[in-house]
This record gives C-alpha cells, sequence and structure tokens, in this order.
C-alpha cells in the first residue's frame, strides 16, 4: 500500500507566522500554488495559508495590509505523518474539500501532497498496469 512518503512533493514551500499576508499571497501566486505550510524555523508545523483562507482579506480588511499569516492561517493545520496511508489522504482531501495537505515526521514539515499528486500517481499506476498487461499479452501470442 502506499503512504505519503510515497508521493509527497519534498520541496515545500513555508511560511511563517510573522510573514506579511501579501508577501504569502505573491508566493503562492508566483509558483501557482493555492497554499503553504506555515512552520516554525524548526520547520515544526504550526498551520496552513490558503488561497480561501486569504479571500477574508478582501472582505474582512481591505484597508489593513501590515496583516501577518498568522492573521489568517488555518490552525491547527490538517497534517500526515511521512509513514501514513495515501488512501486516507484520498479521503480527506475528497472530504474536507481542500487541495493539498502538509506531510511531517515527528510535527516537523517534511513534504506536501496536493490533490494534483495524487491524479498523477493515479495515471502512472494506470500506465504500469497498461504495459504490464500489454506485457503478458504479448508473452502469451509467442
Amino acid at each position: 500500500m502506499l503512504k505519503a512518503k510515497d508521493i509527497m512533493s519534498k520541496k515545500v514551500i513555508c511560511s511563517k507566522r510573522e510573514t506579511p499576508v501579501v508577501e504569502a499571497i505573491r508566493v503562492m501566486s508566483k509558483n501557482n500554488i493555492t497554499g503553504i505550510p506555515v512552520a516554525e524555523d524548526d520547520m515544526t508545523l504550526v498551520g496552513v495559508i490558503s488561497e480561501q483562507d486569504v479571500l477574508r482579506l478582501f472582505h474582512t480588511y481591505p484597508d489593513e495590509h501590515d496583516r501577518t499569516v498568522n492573521d489568517f492561517m488555518t490552525q491547527p493545520a490538517i497534517s500526515f505523518e511521512e509513514d501514513e496511508s495515501l488512501l486516507d489522504i484520498c479521503y480527506c482531501l475528497r472530504d474536507n474539500s481542500i487541495r493539498r495537505v502538509p506531510v511531517t515526521s515527528n510535527g516537523k514539515v517534511t513534504g506536501i501532497i496536493s490533490r494534483s499528486d495524487i491524479l498523477k500517481c493515479i495515471l502512472e499506476l494506470c500506465d504500469k498496469d497498461n504495459a504490464e498487461a500489454v506485457g503478458a499479452a504479448n508473452n502469451t501470442e509467442r
């Protein structure tokens, strides 16, 4: 059974609590991502900031540009340990209408899994199964 560590992206862009929220928005936009984990200097996960979280900025704080990530982040963050089942992560993403979850080891961010990571994994598994089926058919034809 596949685990979080098998497909997680290890290059994780994180934010700090004290980062200006406008800077976090800039990072998400520049990197075409919908959210980022918020971590302490030692990579301990403290929350997640997402597009959905910052939509409140437009409505609630239109004249206050000095807000930080801490003012908007979701905490505690939903996260999974590296050895947790990929199927459990799929259920979580589906049932909670979220797009990504941080992956941790002893509470420290080590990766992230997005819906698109799971879709890529499904395609790889399907392609592998199709290749094996073609290979098996070719062996029986000889």
